[in-house]
């Protein structure tokens, strides 16, 4: 699997995993389940991103930066933790719950601009060759083979 294949199948798991949240929302029903839903989703949302530049998008700074991209990718990922931990802060659980779904919604359409654009370049812009190691390594990592470089420096 290349690595354009394999970010594409997990941002599909999250589009799932984030229309499965927005079903279950409107019955949540304290601010702190609300919030463990949120921190969930961050975590595993700071998780894919790591990855995602580790494996990726590094192979693409030179072309992300003179395109402008690179700037807008790092953003839009800090304005989506951004948006996750404003979720916590919420006072009420009506608005932490619209603060999540607003989140949800910011994620998803991060993900169709990167497949939309980033994936496409990478595809251009990496040998098939390599797309299909950076894949391998993308897949030993979620099958816990192997840790992503920030747990490792970590100690974990």
């Amino acid at each position: 699997m290349k690595i354009t294949e394999a970010i594409a199948a997990e941002h599909a798991t999250f589009m799932s995993m984030f229309h499965q949240i927005e079903l279950v929302l409107p019955g949540v029903k304290s601010q702190a389940e609300i919030n463990t839903i949120a921190a969930v989703v961050a975590g595993l949302l700071v998780g894919h991103a790591q990855l995602e530049t580790d494996l990726a998008f590094v192979a693409l700074d030179h072309a992300l930066l003179q395109k402008g991209q690179l700037k807008t990718i790092h953003r839009e990922h800090h304005e989506m933790d951004e948006r996750l931990q404003q979720v916590q802060r919420a006072a009420t659980c009506g608005q932490g719950r619209r603060l999540l779904r607003a989140a949800l919604r910011a994620s998803a359409r991060h993900f169709r601009n990167e497949e939309r654009y980033v994936l496409p370049m990478l595809e251009r812009a990496v040998k098939p060759e390599d797309q299909a190691a950076m894949g391998k390594a993308f897949t030993r990592i979620r099958g816990g083979k192997a840790k992503p470089r920030e747990e490792q420096e970590l100690g974990g």
